[in-house]
């Protein structure tokens, strides 16, 4: 199953082990960190929003217009951010590493 790390808010890392298939923001969710994904993985907020580390920026499918548009939504944007909702993981992405951004902005509320 491949890895995930999690760079914490509070700068702490977490590895978490998923099977093929599930989303950075399902795994990060069914582990208990602190990624809300209000809209459920619909793209519809920004609220799994994830920095990916820069080793591994590259290996991701390109974001797509929408996700684009929806990341412009999220607190603290920055060039490697991405939706966890939209990178599905593999065993080619066994290792990613995606830190927490500091707070979430919930246009659902």
């Amino acid at each position: 199953m491949p890895k995930i790390t999690f760079i914490e808010r509070d700068g702490s890392h977490r590895d978490v082990e998923v099977p093929a298939g599930t989303s950075v923001m399902e795994a990060g969710r069914d582990h208990g960190l602190d990624i809300e994904g209000a809209c459920e993985g619909a793209m519809a907020c920004s609220t799994c929003h994830v920095i990916v580390d820069a080793d591994w920026y590259d290996k991701l499918e390109p974001a797509s217009e929408d996700e684009e548009d929806m990341l412009d939504l999220a607190f603290g944007l920055t060039k490697r951010s991405r939706l966890g909702c939209q990178i599905e993981m593999t065993d080619e992405l066994d290792g990613l590493t995606v830190a927490l951004p500091k707070d979430v902005r919930n246009m659902l509320l």
